[in-house]
This record gives C-alpha cells, sequence and structure tokens, in this order.
C-alpha cells in the first residue's frame, strides 16, 4: 500500500492526541484528508465519533484502501503510527531490529529497537494513565468546583497528588530525562521514532501547559533544572518542522490551536 494508492482521514479531536497523529503524518510527508470535531461543554467528545469507532475516542484514522472498499478503522495512537510507519513509512522511523548475525535469536534485538517496542506500550499505559489522573484531580481543586465544596475536593485532590499521582510521575520524569542525557531521541538514536511521535502530545502538552512548575517541588527548584535534557527533549520535538506543520495546519482551518481542550 502506498500514499498514491489510499486515503488517510484523520478525525482530529481538539485537545486530543490526534495531535500526534498529524506529526506523524507530516514526517512521513504522505498527504491526508482532515475531518474536525469539537469537544462539548462538558469537554467530552461529541457522539459523532461513535459513527467510526465504537468508543468515540478520538485519535481515530480511516485508511481507505487502494480502489475503494471498507475503510480500515484505526484507533489508539501507539497502533496507528505503527500501522501508518509501517504502510507508509521508508522504515526511519523503526529502529534497526537486529544486531548483525543475530536475526530471529532471542537477546538478538538491538537496544535501540527494545527500547522502542517498551516506549511504544509505555506511552499508553503507564505514563498516560498517571497523566490522566494529575489533570483530574488538579482540576477538582480549581476555580470550576464550587466553592462552598472546594475545600473537601482540594483535600483530597492534594492527598493522591501528592501521595501517589506526583511521585510517580518524578520517576517517570527522571527516567526519560535519562533516556535522552545520550542521545537525542528517545529511543537512544540520532533520528526521531515513533516512539516520539507516540509521546509527542503529552510531551508539548506539559511543556506548553503553564503549569509545569506548581505540578510538584522539583529537587532543583524548577522542572528545566531537574530535568535539563528531558527540557532540551520537550523544545526539540516542539520545534520540529514537522510538529509545527502540524500546527499550521490546524490553526489554518480553526484560525487557533491549543493542545489544552
Amino acid at each position: 500500500m502506498t500514499q498514491d494508492q489510499a486515503t488517510i482521514k484523520v478525525h482530529w479531536l481538539n485537545g486530543s492526541r490526534a495531535q500526534s497523529i498529524l506529526f506523524l503524518l507530516e514526517l512521513l510527508q504522505v498527504p491526508y484528508e482532515l475531518e474536525i470535531y469539537h469537544r462539548q461543554s462538558n469537554k467530552l467528545a461529541p457522539p459523532e465519533l461513535t459513527k467510526i469507532h465504537p468508543l468515540g475516542k478520538s485519535p481515530v484514522v480511516t485508511v481507505t484502501p487502494p480502489g475503494g472498499g471498507e475503510p480500515i478503522v484505526l484507533a489508539e495512537t501507539a497502533f496507528i503510527v505503527q500501522y501508518l510507519s509501517e504502510h507508509f513509512g521508508d522504515g526511519s522511523l523503526v529502529p534497526k531490529r537486529w544486531k548483525d548475525g543475530q536475526e530471529g535469536k532471542v537477546g538478538g534485538e538491538t537496544e535501540e529497537w527494545m527500547r522502542y517496542q517498551y516506549l511504544m506500550y509505555y506511552a499508553e499505559g503507564s505514563f498516560m494513565s498517571m497523566m490522566l489522573m494529575y489533570y483530574v484531580f488538579d482540576g477538582i481543586r480549581g476555580p470550576q468546583v464550587p466553592f462552598f465544596i472546594r475545600p473537601l475536593t482540594r483535600m483530597v485532590a492534594n492527598q493522591v497528588l501528592g501521595q501517589l499521582v506526583t511521585p510517580t510521575l518524578q520517576k517517570h520524569f527522571a527516567m526519560l530525562n535519562s533516556y535522552v542525557e545520550k542521545a537525542p531521541y528517545l529511543a537512544g538514536g540520532e533520528h526521531i521514532t515513533g516512539a516520539d511521535v507516540a509521546l509527542a502530545y503529552p510531551i508539548v502538552g506539559i511543556k506548553t501547559g503553564g503549569t509545569i512548575d506548581n505540578m510538584a517541588e522539583w529537587d532543583k527548584g524548577t522542572f528545566p533544572e531537574t530535568y535539563p535534557k528531558l527540557w532540551e527533549y520537550m523544545e526539540r520535538i516542539q520545534q520540529d518542522p514537522a510538529w509545527q506543520r502540524s500546527v499550521d495546519k490546524i490553526k489554518e482551518i480553526e484560525g487557533k490551536f491549543s493542545l489544552l481542550p
């Protein structure tokens, strides 16, 4: 399947990881169509998305095969990244799997490929679940909560954040910082991979959200001082020409852009 034979449509929802899929497609330099959806006043996705996928979530991508036919529906960021990279990429977004002479052997995989595989699952599991917990509990201590119950919700949120979420996120950030201490990208190589794409939305969102230094009491005072290499990496992704093109695409259609809902 090639870009000339298939039609890719991204069902893009504001404030969602669909932006990472646009980033991927800009990296791959393949044409795609966009269908725009907007969150409801309660911040949930609109019911129209359930017509594409039963969970009604975003990102969702449909790929119409060569010559037409029933579209292939792809959901979950890492799976979308993997599928599109395999069918439309030149292989550059996936690290070399086998060490020379070790093909097919247990332990024959390269360190970069092993980390890449881990990070693809990590992005969907450990990291995003903890980031979501942070935003949920941070939200229930904010001004959107009625003032007469806010003291209670703030107390509960502070307990959960202080005892579970923040310490766990600090471990995540320390690990990610260690990954980019010796190489510019997370899988350990000199070139961007699908793992960087899968993590792009939360990575750039943390940097641009405006609340990063309020997340925790960082060991060295601020997030950039505590995790300097990770901060540089966040900047690297945000300034990547393909990321910038993905942002410009939305600005052109919507007149504005925000990673947050």
